[in-house]
């Protein structure tokens, strides 16, 4: 195994394009190749040795690099665009669109991460041990498509429109979401440990949301279904009991909302309406 440190020399106040951090970008380069990498620090291009001390060790094998960033990168944008294997982690925060087109490999963030993490992912692992901003999982501005395979944890709470246009994949927030989470789904799993700000799964039409905590309302383009004792993400039992919702029937949908019966009492009345 080959790991790569790079350090931070200083903090960077303009937006960085870090894209060139990545295991596939640093196979086969000597350090001294790995330093004169160019990037782009505001609209004046440097390289990766400006920004960082590099040290460590190479290898001829993507799947060998681990790649580790030392100091916080809250302007650095793209870190592990388009990774295909090896393992990047960041040991402080991380700017916006945190593994941009990713295909595999994993990325693990020791702080927060800025939005977009994960756009346009299509396998991999990422990790976030703090919060996430808005656009987890989800496409770029008019865009329809959103992440199609992969996992996305995130350990603290995460900003609005989580998984939007979501084809595939599963995200996991183990504290709170915005609002529209699961918005335009298409498919994939989304597993919610906290609280809702609303809106779930707006104009879904396939894919599944599970909400342990508690949302305020539910749309009323969601048929109310029955009550389930447990959901599943990805083979992993949860125990509910859970109302189940399907829709959106605005976009003639068939997604799946899992709600917390304990959590969501002001829901009770929808008991009149179970299938």
């Amino acid at each position: 195994m080959a790991s790569i440190l790079l350090k931070l020399k200083a903090k960077v106040e303009r937006p960085l394009d870090a894209s060139v951090i990545s295991p596939d970008s640093f196979t086969g380069k000597s350090l001294q190749e790995i330093e004169n990498l160019e990037m782009w620090r505001g609209n004046r291009k440097i390289t990766l040795g400006e920004i960082f001390d590099v040290s460590g060790e190479t290898s001829q094998k993507t799947e060998d690099i681990t790649i580790e960033i030392e100091g916080d990168l809250p302007t650095a944008r793209r870190i592990g665009k388009q990774m295909t294997s090896g393992k990047i982690i960041v040991k402080g925060k991380a700017g916006l669109y945190l593994g941009d087109g990713m295909k595999g490999g994993e990325i693990h963030v020791h702080g927060d991460a800025d939005s977009w993490v994960g756009f346009d992912m299509r396998g991999g692992t990422i990790e976030i041990e703090g919060d996430a901003g808005d656009f987890v999982g989800s496409s770029y501005r008019g865009s329809r498509e959103g992440m199609r395979g992969g996992t996305i944890l995130i350990k603290g709470s995460a900003g609005s429109q989580v998984g939007c246009w979501m084809k595939d994949g599963v995200i996991r927030v183990e504290r709170d979401v915005g609002l529209s989470a699961g918005g335009h789904m298409k498919g994939g799993t989304i597993f919610i440990a906290g609280n809702s700000a609303g809106r779930l799964g707006a104009e879904m039409t396939k894919g599944k949301v599970i909400l342990m905590g508690k949302v305020p309302a539910i749309l009323p383009s969601f048929i109310a279904d029955e009550i389930q004792s447990k959901a599943k993400v990805s083979g992993e039992k949860i125990a509910g009991p859970f109302y189940t919702f399907t829709g959106d029937i605005i976009e003639e949908g068939s997604g799946k909302l899992f709600i917390s019966v304990p959590n969501n009492t002001h829901l009770k009345y929808k008991e009149a309406y179970l299938l």
